[in-house]
Formats: structure tokens, sequence, C-alpha cells
């Protein structure tokens, strides 16, 4: 896995553009394209991609821990950005891009760091203009369900 250590690392508009979304994403999961830097400090990294669905995997660590001890929301809310944005992503027809317009999460239990999960997203609405997907961030070994998410995206021409 490569991963962008740099702004010039990270492919250009071309690149992306001249791509369709599912494209984009298979050749980021094949290594062909550098990974964003955001995995790193977060611990998580690109682990399955397909047409409407994307799965991120990782581990909360004692660095993402807020005051009390506790994973911190963000974390949370970071994983499940990813695999719902990027399971838009999958359904981006070439010559268009997307950004997130908004996202909610609800967390159902508490993480332990250390845990592996999979964050899972999946499409439920690719348009013209917009899509549509929900999230889930699932136990690796046990499926236990530790938090949700649903997030619309924008998607424009490039």
């Amino acid at each position: 896995m490569h991963v962008a250590k740099t702004p010039a690392d990270l492919p250009g508009r071309d690149t992306l553009l001249s791509m369709t979304g599912l494209e984009f994403m298979q050749g980021m999961l094949r290594g062909e394209i550098t990974q964003p830097p955001i995995g790193q400090p977060m611990n998580y990294a690109l682990d399955a991609v397909e047409e409407g669905r994307v799965v991120f995997r990782g581990s909360p660590e004692f660095r993402h821990c807020n005051p009390m001890g506790g994973l911190h929301g963000g974390w949370y809310g970071t994983l499940l950005d990813s695999c719902m944005a990027c399971a838009v992503m999958t359904c981006v027809p070439r010559g268009s891009f997307y950004t997130t317009l908004e996202y909610k999460i609800n967390i159902t239990r508490a993480l332990a760091p250390g845990t592996e999960i999979l964050a899972i997203g999946i499409l439920a609405h690719g348009g013209r203009s917009t899509g549509v997907a929900s999230g889930e961030i699932r136990g690796a070994d046990d499926g236990r369900l530790y938090a949700t998410g649903s997030t619309t995206c924008l998607i424009m021409k490039g």
C-alpha cells in the first residue's frame, strides 16, 4: 500500500477525472493510486471495493481516546465518513468527482482500543447530482455493531 506523504503524491485532477469512481477506488485498492494520508494517523486502510460497497479495516489506539479514556467520537465519524463517501465514489461517472455534504453517526456501544473493526459503506442512491449511503462499524472477529451512519454527497462535473 502506497500512502501519500506530500500533496504531490496525491493523484492529480486529470487522473481523477479520467476514470469512473469505481475504477479510481479499485486502482487505490490495487496500489496503483496512492491512498490519502488520513488512514495512517487514524489506523485504518482500504480493504475491499465493489460497485456500491466499500470496506475499510482498522483498529483504534489509545491515542484516539478522549480525556475520559473512551474512544473519541471523531474516530467513529472519520471511519464512517470514509466508507460511506467512498461507497458513493463507486457510482461517480468518468469526468466527475464528489464531496461530502453532510453525515450523521450513531454510536451504539463503546469500542475498546485494539479492537479490529470493519467500516462498511453501502450505496443507497447514486444520482446525477447526489449520492446517499449508509455505513456500519462492526467488529472484524465477532460482527458486533459499534456505530452506524448516513451521508449525502454532492456529485459534480469536472
